[in-house]
């Protein structure tokens, strides 16, 4: 049986685009929390059976644990040294577990999302999801490198995969954490403070 490459993008209409200029017009597609397309091509080589699918943007957001949600009894000030949850963004979507079913027996992912800090974010959300390992023996996980959709650049990046960057995505887990704490924090303050001025403000948080 053929190895099984897992390839996943940013948005559906990526993913069709991608399986498309791989599959040559022969391809099947199902319906799941997001399409999935399946072909038979080559990878690196070899012979390979492909499944490509995407998510729908970030698959995970940031908040404050239930113990700081009371706005009351919590001083905006705590926040700051506050921990932070992850959670999927759009749990009705169900991406994380249609990752995860779906790279089932799959041995290799590649990694389709936009070439920029939040693209790389992603990546490492998707690898989370999928529980796909690198091994000592070789790497599993690639990074394509695109500019467009065309055919010509999604066959060259799939030649030319590189290592997903790591410093990039904590780069973005950084800014989210640090615009989370700040956005709530001022909020918070802002709207306690002037409902203590103005008791008839018409507006019940002021951001």
């Amino acid at each position: 049986m053929a190895p099984k490459v897992l390839m996943v993008a940013e948005k559906p209409s990526i993913a069709l685009s991608i399986a498309s200029a791989l599959a040559g017009g022969r391809m099947s597609s199902r319906k799941s929390s997001t399409d999935v397309h399946e072909f038979d091509g080559t990878f690196m080589g070899f012979d390979v059976h492909y499944k490509v699918t995407s998510v729908i943007g970030h698959v995970f957001s940031l908040d404050f644990p239930p113990s700081y949600q009371n706005w009351e009894v919590t001083d905006p000030m705590d926040l700051f040294q506050a921990p932070v949850l992850k959670s999927e963004s759009n749990p009705k979507a169900h991406i994380r577990r249609h990752l995860s079913q779906e790279a089932r027996g799959c041995g290799y992912l590649v990694l389709w999302l936009d070439c920029d800090r939040e693209g790389e974010n992603i990546c490492f959300e998707v690898i989370e999801c999928t529980g796909i390992p690198e091994t000592e023996c070789g790497v599993r996980i690639f990074r394509a490198r695109f500019s467009s959709v065309t055919e010509k650049d999604i066959l060259n990046a799939l030649s030319n995969p590189v290592k997903p960057n790591k410093d990039e995505a904590l780069a973005v887990d950084a800014r989210q954490e640090i615009d989370l704490k700040v956005g709530v924090a001022f909020t918070r303050f802002q709207t306690r403070y002037f409902q203590g001025k103005y008791g008839n403000l018409d507006s019940r948080v002021i951001s």
